[in-house]
């Protein structure tokens, strides 16, 4: 046999259920398990079982709820960007919309009448043309009869005592014109005003950029959250 010391066997203490000191009365005892229940023990027990299997279902009910608005706000807050393109292209379409419809509704109204440019301008100028003794118009050739027709009964109508010459000037646009009259002058070209427009809405557009007004009411960005 070897020298290996084999140890000895821990040796625990019995505890007894029950203990009593020298005199016999009972000093401690442990509570044995009930092995039997009345029917109203039994169904306060069920009660209670299925309290805290509704209260754990509905403690998971609102985590899952919980975690589901988190992930519906973090998909809103990933698509508002791209959501804020889109507003913003729709805002230049509809503008490019709205400035095609007002051409065309200028250039009917042009087609239509014509020389109205000019004989708004001549009224809107009354004060300063009164002492001017004459007027130097120069348009389109194909307008040039009916517009001196047009200004000698609007200047008329204004009081103008003064000339009005209308002289043809090939290559102006249609119901373009210039006015002369000594002092100054006056211009206007249909076609470089909507050039204009358009140049003035494109810039405004563009320096809007995605920063109009939020997609929102209220939320960030909003001037008037912010006051």
């Amino acid at each position: 046999m070897s020298g290996q010391i084999i140890p000895k066997a821990q040796s625990e203490k019995f505890n007894f259920d029950t203990v009593f000191d020298g005199g016999g009365h009972v000093i401690a005892s442990t509570p044995r398990p009930k092995r039997t229940y009345t029917a109203d023990e039994v169904e306060q027990i069920r009660r209670a079982a299925n309290a805290e299997g509704d209260r754990l279902a509905m403690n998971s009910i609102a985590a899952r709820q919980a975690a589901a608005l988190e992930a519906i706000a973090q998909a809103c807050r990933a698509a508002l960007p791209r959501l804020a393109e889109v507003a913003h292209e729709h805002r230049v379409s509809s503008a490019e919309l709205s400035l095609a419809c007002a051409r065309a509704i200028a250039d009917a109204a042009l087609d239509r009448f014509p020389q109205a440019p000019a004989q708004t301008a001549l009224e809107s100028l009354a004060r300063e043309i009164e002492a001017s003794p004459k007027l130097t118009v120069a348009c389109q050739p194909e307008l040039a009869d009916a517009l001196q027709a047009a200004l000698d009964e609007t200047a008329q109508a204004i009081g103008y005592p003064g000339q009005i010459q209308v002289r043809p000037a090939d290559g102006m646009g249609h119901a373009a014109f210039t006015l002369d009259f000594g002092d100054g002058q006056a211009a206007f070209d249909p076609a470089a005003a909507a050039e204009r427009v358009a140049d003035t809405l494109k810039a405004a557009l563009a320096a809007e950029g995605l920063h109009a007004e939020p997609l929102i009411p209220g939320s960030a960005g909003d001037p008037a959250s912010e006051s």
